[in-house]
């Protein structure tokens, strides 16, 4: 499998338009065996944008409906920061149990997982997976592919902001401090191997931290990262 995402994230960088790019995140379906991938974000402006592989009847009914204002998975993300699975939600509300069962019958599914995304100016994405399965079978796909899940989602959100060419100023960059510790440690020679360990990490999520790095600073790769964080003053080496 982790050929084939190497590859997907390729394409993902390929896109030249929003509509390719919808194109290439339907084949992530395909990848990990699920029903349906959506991603949806409100940049710094307040304007909202999604892509979604649901049913057209559902997303418009979601759409009309105003679906968001009670749905739980879009209200959980204002609370978190890290990943979270639907399950852990609070489905008790009269409202949110009748959204649940809309959205079975929408064809969602009844296991998901959503990925909260922040940018550096106010931007805000959510990348969510949801299935038809098991609670076990659910929990073991968690289990092998949340650190891919991370990353895909990441990489999505910085596709979609070069593609909406959304404006930075040129003299303020933001980066997390473990966005700042991979660059770092790959400054001073470090290999990804290395510098993960060395920050008890994943790969994976060390790989998240730098692409994060890398599309907040515009850098065309980790080298030119490494050097435009250190022109700015966010790392010394």
């Amino acid at each position: 499998m982790q050929s084939q995402i190497e590859a997907f994230l390729e394409r993902v960088e390929q896109c030249k338009t929003l509509v390719a790019l919808n194109e290439v995140v339907s084949e992530l379906r395909n990848i990990f065996q699920v029903n349906h991938v959506v991603y949806h974000s409100v940049n710094s402006l307040g304007e909202p944008y999604a892509l979604a592989t649901y049913a057209e009847d559902w997303a418009a009914h979601y759409e009309n409906e105003e679906l968001y204002r009670i749905d739980p998975v879009v209200l959980g993300a204002f609370q978190r920061f890290h990943p979270y699975n639907w399950k852990s939600l609070s489905w008790e509300k009269k409202p949110a149990r009748r959204f649940f069962k809309e959205a079975l019958d929408g064809g969602v599914g009844n296991q998901g997982v959503s990925v909260p995304i922040r940018g550096p100016h106010g931007e805000f994405a959510l990348f969510s997976v949801s299935h038809v399965c098991s609670d076990e079978v659910w929990t073991r796909f968690l289990s092998q592919q949340m650190p891919n899940l991370l990353l895909i989602g990441h990489y999505i959100h910085a596709s979609i902001r070069a593609l909406e060419n959304l404006n930075e100023p040129a003299n303020y960059v933001a980066l997390s401090p473990r966005e700042t510790d991979a660059l770092r440690l790959l400054g001073t020679g470090m290999n990804r191997g290395n510098a993960a360990e060395f920050l008890q990490i994943s790969e994976h999520t060390l790989r998240v931290y730098i692409e994060s790095a890398r599309f907040k600073l515009g850098a065309s790769n980790t080298t030119h990262a490494v050097a435009k964080a250190m022109a700015q003053g966010l790392i010394s080496i």
